[in-house]
């Protein structure tokens, strides 16, 4: 029976997800953990928060693979009175290593926002940003719907398909209008608002829109055309594409176990309806 290895599961998760591929302010790849330590149990989550660190050691997870990278921004100390460091030295203290595959996990087929248009069921769908000219890979996915539906049933289709949080699916635009192109990004996507590929799209669907980017494109939507707005949980847009990974470092690696964290960690508790 083939033995792997921390190194081993670097190799792979680069494999799949190239670390070349993700953002310049992206931070990807190894967090922590010795190469040497071999490697039998693997938890998947979106993030690396309290609840899904206690998760992977109570299950003795060898290593931890997040989508969001617990060390993106300037860190200057991981004392333990810090979250941050409190959350490395469990793992550490715990032998589980930690791996982020962020943007570099959005690029590919297979990737974030290529597992939301296949759950859509969005035909032709190529990257709105691709990676390089003509690439199947690259940020966020556009795509046609097999036949026109009505924004209202196309946002209950969206609701079908993510898991339920606090915030469920918000949508901007006239529910009976009909629409067929779709453009989406999983994770925060305002940043693509004035993409022409969005521009000329009847919805776009992504997370975390904040007020004024919204409202500007819903304005210049009256007078020039575009799209719908779905606003839908970042982290429920981003655990979708959690199961295909599982199942490709399954294959990638037979003798390892790998397991889907269960827990919901969008920040949102509750909300109250007015």
């Amino acid at each position: 029976m083939a033995s792997y290895t921390l190194a081993d599961l670097r190799n792979v998760t680069n494999e799949l997800w190239p670390e070349s591929t993700a953002e310049a302010w992206d931070r990807v790849g190894l967090v922590s953990g010795r190469p040497e330590e071999p490697i039998h149990r693997v938890l998947l989550a979106v993030d690396a928060v309290r609840a899904t660190v206690r998760e992977a050691l109570e299950w003795e997870a060898d290593a931890l693979i997040t989508h969001h990278p617990l060390l993106l921004r300037g860190i200057h100390s991981v004392a333990e009175d810090t979250s941050k460091g409190a959350l490395l030295a469990e793992l550490i203290r715990g032998k589980c290593a930690l791996i982020a595959a962020h943007t570099n996990a959005d690029q590919p087929e297979d990737g974030v926002s290529d597992v939301i248009a296949s759950r859509l069921g969005l035909l032709d769908a190529v990257p709105i940003v691709p990676l390089e000219p003509g690439h199947s890979s690259g940020i966020g996915r556009v795509g046609t719907l097999v036949e026109p539906m009505s924004l209202r049933s196309f946002a209950e289709r969206v609701a079908s398909e993510m898991p339920q949080t606090v915030s469920g699916v918000r949508v901007a635009g006239d529910g009976e209008r009909l629409v067929q192109r779709i453009a989406l990004l999983g994770g925060a996507g305002d940043s693509l608002l004035d993409h022409p590929l969005v521009r000329s799209a009847d919805v776009y669907l992504t997370s975390d829109l904040r007020h004024h980017p919204a409202q500007e494109s819903l304005e210049l939507a009256t007078v020039a055309g575009g799209p719908a707005l779905i606003d839908v949980a970042h982290w429920a847009s981003e655990s979708l594409w959690l199961e295909g990974a599982a199942a490709m470092l399954s294959e990638k690696l037979p003798n390892v176990e790998i397991r889907v964290s269960t827990l919901r960690t969008d920040p949102w508790d509750f909300a109250v309806w007015q």
